[in-house]
């Protein structure tokens, strides 16, 4: 059935007498209005007094690190003070945030390595990623690209002279190799014909004459290569039909690179790569992944984050000596940005379950840690936050499967609690333990726990976990993880059982609508967020560029034993199963997942007399970026949960 306010409504309506319908009617709930670039279809108004009271959680914000000022020692970070994250400068710790850009669009960059003379930065239209490279000065752009084509910013030479990004420009779907002076907008020039999407230049040798590429396959697969800039020659580094994974890549004042990879190893791990020979010597001896790293402009320290389970930690490299020093006085979250300053400093962004992102800095000599901005939370009191505990159980093979819970105060909110199943996208993406934001109102508020379940497939437990669900014959496995986590927090004496929702976005939202489709039993609703619904579909459509990597991960729907089996665990080819309410959030310009694959979910569950509501917005891609869009969603999201979980 559709929304039953609305169905209940219309029929009301019909039946009653002429003379009774022209009554006065009763006074209408106040209601917040929808955001021009919104439309939404067969759901109720958000009331007023719902926004009014989650007003403060909807006014958190948080602070990126984006790099530093070499000249002046200033930070850059990303924050949002408007409708959508803008670049600001900050002078000094705890000094004031002074805007640079002014977009309409998000906007991200940062300055030239060294000279600090130029600031690059990208930005698209409406979600859409195809991105354009710019400049930034006095608060306006100049377009350094095409203005067409989708372009990614890539590596800095180490003097910041020179800057690496790919293009689409020749032919709308291979990622080429450029390499440009962004002073000069006229120096351009392709230095290698790609083919595939995946393709990046991650840095340069200290004489710039010789550049290094990477050939992304695959979150298990990346193939490297030296390209001497002069003649075009390339060469692999090491052999490229071996499955192996780099995910960092970093040169030296002497040329030594320096790389995290998973050879001879299950976790990444951080070590020197030989470019003649590909051998890769470890240097980290850590049991779970090696995330990120910097390294200093003198080539003798190295700054890594380590995912220990779902929690980052820094680590500090002496690289003559070898010792390595734990930072043990930060909280346990999410580390993001991290750069070494020319003069040595560290500089982060952190967030953690009690407090919103923002920039830091330590210094390694006297490992004084300097905190750069203090971020907004509404006024909110972010100590008071609940923070999660990890979940484990055994899936329908034994496999170890594992996730992040948050639960409400029980003081507060005695007794069996409503549930939210919240599963991330990628599908190679983790749920880690930083801030909740807007998420704080479930728990502080309406007294809902949320649970974050990292299902085989995720990113974080290893290339042998993370490679379990290729495939079309392997991706339900899953969806059983999900159920077994599923089943695993539904037993727990603080959770309802019969109050289950479940939400996701992307790959989260295939799992969202597969979820509506096979474990209806063990759940009340569903909220899907720009979603695949039929994979055959998805991958003919999505864009170009993305196919082939979409390929690898979920099968070809060009072979027809594939094609078959995709068509088979698509959620779309079972819609009639559907039978818990549905919402769905989609953005029309969405170049990964297309609007398309809402649009037949919706009309399917419809057709079969199902509730689906639909939030659509004409301005925004995969993910909603403005705030006025943002938070519209979050606010129905909450009234739908309130409706199915609360009986509100």
């Amino acid at each position: 059935m559709r929304h039953p306010r609305l169905f209940a409504l219309l029929l009301a309506t019909s039946a009653l007498p002429v003379a009774a319908q022209e009554a006065p009617a009763a006074p209408e709930t106040p209601a917040v209005p929808l955001p021009a670039a919104l439309t939404a279809e067969e759901m109720p108004p958000v009331p007023l007094a719902l926004a009014e009271q989650a007003r403060p959680y909807l006014e958190a914000r948080g602070a990126g690190f984006a790099g530093w000022d070499p000249n002046t020692r200033a930070v850059l970070i990303s924050t949002r003070f408007a409708n959508v994250s803008q670049l600001h400068r900050v002078a000094m710790p705890m000094g004031a945030r002074t805007q640079i850009s002014f977009e309409a669009e998000p906007v991200r960059g940062s300055y030239a390595p060294v000279k600090g003379d130029v600031i690059v930065v990208m930005k698209d239209r409406g979600g859409d990623e195809y991105y354009q490279l710019y400049t930034l000065k006095d608060g306006r752009l100049a377009l350094l690209t095409d203005g067409k084509s989708r372009n990614s910013m890539n590596a800095w030479s180490n003097d910041g002279q020179l800057l690496g990004f790919t293009s689409t420009r020749r032919n709308g779907v291979d990622a080429d190799i450029y390499v440009m002076d962004p002073r000069d907008p006229a120096s351009v020039r392709m230095v290698h014909e790609s083919k595939g999407g995946g393709w990046a230049l991650v840095g340069f040798a200290p004489d710039k004459r010789t550049a290094y590429l990477a050939d992304f396959r695959s979150v298990q697969d990346a193939d490297l290569y030296t390209l001497d800039l002069a003649s075009g020659a390339m060469t692999p580094i090491g052999d490229p039909a071996a499955e192996v994974s780099f995910s960092g890549f970093k040169v030296g004042p002497e040329g030594t690179i320096w790389a995290t990879s998973d050879i001879g190893s299950d976790f990444q791990q951080l070590g020197r790569l030989d470019p003649a020979t590909g051998g890769f010597t470890p240097v980290s001896r850590e049991k779970w992944d090696v995330d990120g790293f910097d390294l200093s402009a003198d080539g003798k320290t190295i700054a890594y984050v380590v995912n220990e389970a779902g929690f980052d930690r820094l680590r500090l490299l002496d690289i003559a000596s070898g010792k390595v020093t734990r930072v043990d006085s930060l909280p346990a979250g999410d580390i993001g940005g991290l750069e070494i300053a020319p003069w040595g400093e560290i500089g982060f962004s952190l967030n953690s379950a009690k407090s919103a992102a923002d920039v830091w800095s330590i210094d390694p000599k006297t490992m004084q840690l300097t905190r750069w901005t203090q971020s907004e939370t509404g006024g909110l009191d972010a100590g008071l936050n609940v923070e999660p505990r990890i979940v484990t159980t055994k899936s329908f093979d034994g496999l170890e499967v594992s996730g992040l819970l948050y639960q409400p105060d029980p003081a507060k909110f005695p007794g069996k609690r409503p549930l939210i199943v919240n599963v991330h996208g990628g599908p190679e993406g983790q749920s880690t333990a930083g801030f909740m934001g807007r998420l704080n109102f479930y728990l502080n508020e309406l007294g809902i726990g949320v649970f974050f379940p990292n299902v085989r497939g995720s990113t974080g437990y290893g290339k042998t976990f993370v490679s379990l669900d290729n495939g079309p014959f392997k991706r339900e496995d899953s969806v059983k993880d999900m159920a077994a986590l599923i089943d695993a927090v539904r037993a727990d004496p603080a959770v309802d059982p019969a109050r289950v929702g479940l939400t996701g976005g992307s790959y989260g939202g295939y799992m969202c609508y597969a979820a509506a489709v096979q474990l209806k039993d063990k759940i009340a609703a569903t909220q899907c967020t720009v979603a695949i619904s039929n994979f055959v579909s998805f991958l003919e459509n999505t864009n170009p560029y993305r196919q082939d990597l979409r390929r690898v991960e979920y099968g070809d729907e060009r072979d027809p034993v594939q094609r078959a089996k995709l068509t088979e665990i698509s959620p779309l080819t079972r819609v009639n199963e559907i039978t818990k309410p549905m919402f769905v959030i989609t953005g029309a310009n969405d170049p990964r997942v297309p609007k398309s694959e809402a649009d037949q979910m919706v009309a399917a569950i419809r057709a079969n007399g199902g509730e689906a509501w639909h939030l659509v917005a004409a301005d925004e891609g995969h993910g909603f970026a403005k705030k006025a869009n943002s938070d519209y969603a979050f606010l129905a999201q909450l009234m739908f949960w309130q409706e199915h979980l609360l009986g509100e």
